[in-house]
């Protein structure tokens, strides 16, 4: 359906050509125009005959010459430029039907928008869309696609997913692959569902997807204490971890050997959980899942060493303290000597805290919450600066998963808090703090 026009940037083509905040967005040669994909894959041309009315019914035609990626300078109310998709199952693995009452309410959304995947490599499921869309995706050769796909067992996933049409779904990424969209797919895998022979079988049938198949993340199933009237489920343990991973890096070795990729990687958690060493950083080829924790640790460690490269070391006396998940901490105290060797009197306070407010069986660093925080380090000699992970916090806010600000965080303990920078790079200066002043 046509969409509002909301605003036009001033001296735009847009505006040259009469367009105003109110009228209507109908087509672009031809192409009628529903959403933010049409409208970015039309407008790409250099010759756009558009159309649009005016609020009072009036048709305009307008013909426009443009540079091939030149934007026509219109916005609309919505990035989507209608409502967001959400998701119409109810996956007896779901994190988000296992989050407490009470959060905030854009934590309860369950995303599953196929045009969020290709504009900001979001995972779906496939269960919402139809031949239309999937035509729309083949036309435009939207690639890649992200798709949560977990087994291709149709009856199984049917179960898993609790949606009767989840199995059917599983003919879109074939027949997405034959047409030649690249695909990254995610399992989250459940012991006793669809690990052992059913992890088998959905890694074959992916194989069969052949080179359009970019990766396959492979992540252990998050439980938390949340989970009154959810389906039974069981937590890996080392063992169980350790034969997920012989059976993914088996597969991973198979398409190295026969298709010059590796392709399936089991995410690090796997790796802590199964008291195994990581990979090198060489095994992650290209990093194609580090979203979903494939590699995260050995890039962070790689960033980290080249940074003290690049460092001078010095002496100095200074104390931080870094709250950090239980399941990271061995590997990142370890590799922070690195640190503590370079800069003599530097002491990194790294602590591990455990989850409470998940029930203690959620151990990575992005999911602590402030009040956990407030618990743990109470009691800590925090020294010269409490430096905060940023995966803690909000994309474009400091504020944890409970509603606690980075503020009062540093009230409750009596020390500042500080957000930490994304890369490793920005994070040892934080550690570092300010050079010293010289005097001549």
């Amino acid at each position: 359906m046509p969409v509002k026009i909301f605003g036009v940037a001033p001296h735009s083509l847009a505006e040259r050509a009469g367009m105003a905040a109110g009228d209507t967005l109908v087509s672009i040669n031809g192409h009628a125009i529903s959403d933010v994909l049409d409208f970015r894959f039309y407008e790409t041309n250099t010759h756009l005959t558009v159309v649009f009315e005016k609020p009072g019914g009036a048709r305009c035609v307008e013909k426009i010459i443009k540079a091939q990626y030149g934007a026509l300078g219109l916005s609309f109310e919505t990035y989507l430029m209608d409502e967001q998709r959400s998701c119409r199952n109810e996956c007896v693995f779901c994190f988000i039907d296992q989050l407490p009452p009470g959060m905030r309410e854009t934590l309860y959304f369950k995303d599953d928008d196929a045009r969020l995947s290709f504009l900001f490599g979001n995972y779906i499921t496939l269960t919402n869309i139809d031949e239309r869309e999937i035509d729309r995706i083949i036309e435009m050769h939207i690639s890649p696609i992200n798709i949560s796909v977990h087994t291709m067992n149709p009856a199984l996933r049917c179960a898993m997913m609790q949606n009767r049409f989840a199995g059917d779904a599983l003919r879109h990424v074939r027949r997405l692959a034959a047409h030649g969209i690249r695909l990254n797919c995610q399992i989250v895998l459940c012991p006793g569902l669809n690990d052992g022979d059913e992890l088998e079988f959905t890694l074959s049938e992916l194989y069969g997807l052949g080179e359009c198949l970019q990766s396959v993340a492979c992540v252990p199933v998050g439980l938390t204490r949340y989970r009154e009237r959810l389906y039974p489920l069981t937590p890996f343990d080392r063992d169980s971890a350790r034969t997920a991973i012989a059976a993914l890096e088996r597969w991973g070795d198979r398409f190295l050997a026969e298709r010059g990729a590796r392709t399936v990687y089991p995410s690090d958690e796997f790796y802590l959980l199964a008291e195994q060493a990581l990979p090198p950083y060489e095994f992650y080829e290209d990093f194609p899942q580090i979203e979903n924790g494939v590699g995260m640790l050995r890039d962070f460690e790689a960033e980290l060493l080249w940074a003290l490269e690049e460092t001078p070391g010095r002496s100095m006396r200074r104390r931080v303290t870094i709250p950090t998940g239980e399941a990271a901490f061995t590997f990142l105290d370890g590799l922070f000597d690195r640190v503590r060797a370079q800069f003599p009197g530097l002491e990194i306070n790294l602590v591990p805290v455990k989850n409470e407010f998940f029930g203690g069986t959620v151990d990575v660093t992005g999911l602590l919450v402030g009040g956990d925080l407030v618990r743990r380090l109470r009691s800590e000699r925090l020294g010269d600066a409490l430096l905060i992970p940023n995966a803690m916090l909000m994309a474009d806010e400091d504020v944890f998963l409970d509603d606690m600000t980075l503020e009062a965080l540093g009230e409750a303990l009596g020390v500042p808090a500080v957000r930490m920078q994304k890369d490793a790079g920005g994070e040892l200066r934080d550690i570092l703090g300010p050079l010293p002043e010289t005097t001549e």
